[in-house]
Formats: structure tokens, sequence, C-alpha cells
């Protein structure tokens, strides 16, 4: 393998953590200076509040539970295992354990560093449920990581363009849907949410990377 070979084949994944990485840093700026996004974090949980409804909040509740890091853990476990018993290939599931792995690790860790409390107990549907820091948003983080990353497995050697504005739609569906619920039923703030996106980007530019950096090694033992 070239020097050029390795340049071309990691960029696009390097490409993309770099880029999550950048907006997460410039969340994180917006956070700690009290400005950018930050202003938009009390007036919405606030206003989402103010006009829940109970056939939504009972949804938006279920679509959390399935999110959370109880249920989404097990779900992901059980579907790599079936993912590895049907193709016998250890990379795809590997992968995508160690993507949720390293994104949840990450927020872990930045909670305990940054130490943002969660909106008020007041604001929350069940006050007092939540109990780790709010930023970033653990169950955006695992919904993010999870879509983008089993989308790219299970597409990278078929795209189309019609595939990959599929998945882009799907992923922002998930996203918007799971981060919403955080938001409407008060556990976390905007940059909470976006953050966890954030960090479900740079596990994907993690997958892209390893997952290319094999291809270029068997394709050398190959030749």
């Amino acid at each position: 393998m070239s020097r050029r070979e390795i340049f071309w084949a990691l960029l696009p994944g390097v490409a993309l953590a770099a880029l999550g990485v950048w907006a997460f840093a410039e969340l994180l700026e917006g956070l700690l200076e009290q400005e950018d996004l930050y202003v938009a974090d009390q007036p919405l949980v606030d206003w989402l509040v103010a006009h829940r409804v109970p056939w939504l909040t009972a949804l938006l509740t279920a679509v959390t539970n399935a999110f959370g890091p109880v249920i989404l853990p097990i779900l992901v476990g059980l579907g790599c295992l079936i993912w590895w018993w049907r193709t016998r290939r250890w990379r795809e599931p590997a992968l995508l354990v160690g993507a949720m792995a390293l994104s949840t690790l990450i927020a872990v860790i930045v909670k305990a560093i940054i130490e943002r409390p969660r909106p008020d107990e007041s604001l929350q549907v069940i006050p007092g449920l939540e109990t780790s820091f709010s930023f970033p948003s653990g169950h955006t983080t695992g919904a993010a990581t999870l879509v983008l990353v089993l989308g790219y497995l299970l597409l990278r050697r078929r795209w189309s363009r019609r595939s990959f504005l599929v998945w882009l739609s799907v992923s922002a569906l998930v996203v918007l849907l799971v981060g919403g619920s955080r938001l409407y039923l008060g556990y976390h703030f905007l940059t909470d949410v976006a953050a966890g996106a954030c960090l479900g980007v740079i596990a994907l530019g993690a997958v892209v990377t390893v997952d290319r950096w094999l291809d270029l090694r068997e394709s050398s033992r190959l030749a």
C-alpha cells in the first residue's frame, strides 16, 4: 500500500470524524460561554412543556424508553449476535458494537467533566427519574450512532443516490424523534441533543476509517 492509497482511503472517515469533533466543540464552547444555540435551550423546553398533550407524551415516552440505556444495548447485542450467526462475518457486528461503545464512553466522560445539570425537575414528566448530568444526551448519542453506523454497514457495498438519500432521511428522522422526545419530556436541552448527534457522526467517522483500513489490508494481501 502506498501512502497515497492510504490517504485517499482513510480521508472520508477522518473527515467525518473531524466534522463531528468540530461541531461538538462549537456546541460545547457555546454552552460554556452561554451563547449561540445555548440561548434557545430553556425557552424551547419551556414551550414544549407548556404544549404537552397526553397521547404525545405516551408516544414519546415509549420512544425514549426504547432508546434508553437498558433496552437499546440488549437489542443491539441480540441483533449483532443474529447478524454474525446468519452471515458468519464478524466485522460488521463488531464495528457496530465498537461504535456504540465508543460514543457511549465519550458521552459518559464528557458528562462527568462538564457536569451540566438537567432541566428543573418541575419540567420533567417523571421528576427525578434521570440522575446523571445533562450534556450530551446519551439517548440521542445511542440513536445517532445506531442509525448512522448500521446504515453505512448495510449499504456500503451497494451505494446509490437513492439509498444514500434514504439513509440520510431515516437517520435524521430517528435522531429528531429520539432527541425531540428528550426535549419534550423535559430531560434535556437542545444543546445536549445536538451534541449527542455529533457524537454519532464521530462514531460513524471512526467506523468508516477502520472499515476502509481493513479493506486496504485485505486487498493488499490478495494482490
